[in-house]
């Protein structure tokens, strides 16, 4: 029975790899969109704004498929194998990490949102609505980071606590 739950963890390779080949996808069509953008501004002359709306637009796919992919490559790590050959910055441990690394892309997401919104707002008050969402929802990330962070130093104490406690010796004295 225990092999059997033990083997189940390998079902998340299927949603890891649907992740990743969809940030695939949606980074493709990005870099698409941005080309067709620079092809039309330079063959036909499209205004600032409309160029600066488009090239927006194709940057929030491709950090929207950042964020698939920061998604696949962690839940793969996690459960599959945490040997993927990955640059540390993108190495996940565990939930904390890839939460951690989650926040980071969704604010970037919405700074991106919010910097279109600006530039194709034709109204104050369309501004400042979407600025004074934008900015409780990165609030609201950045509390919920704070709070459910774990503290290294508290955990590696009650680690090494715990490995000499086992090997019958005394817990290192408190600082």
């Amino acid at each position: 029975m225990r092999r059997i739950l033990g083997a189940t963890r390998f079902v998340v390779a299927l949603p890891a790899i649907a992740a990743i080949l969809g940030g695939i996808l949606l980074m493709l069509q990005g870099s698409v969109a941005t080309v067709m953008v620079i092809i039309e501004t330079v063959w036909f002359g499209a205004d600032l704004k409309t160029t600066t709306v488009d090239v927006l637009t194709a940057i929030d796919a491709i950090l929207l498929g950042t964020v698939l992919l920061v998604i696949g490559y962690g839940l793969y790590e996690l459960f599959v194998d945490a040997d993927l050959p990955v640059p540390a910055w993108l190495r996940v441990t565990n939930l904390d990490d890839l939460k951690s690394k989650l926040v980071g892309v969704v604010v970037a997401i919405i700074a991106v949102i919010f910097v279109g919104v600006l530039v194709d707002a034709n109204r104050a008050a369309d501004v400042m609505s979407y600025g004074i969402g934008a900015g409780a929802i990165v609030a609201g990330l950045a509390l919920f980071s704070y709070a459910t962070r774990k503290d290294a130093g508290v955990a590696a104490k009650r680690a090494d606590s715990a490995g000499t406690a086992k090997a019958g010796t005394a817990p290192p004295p408190a600082e």
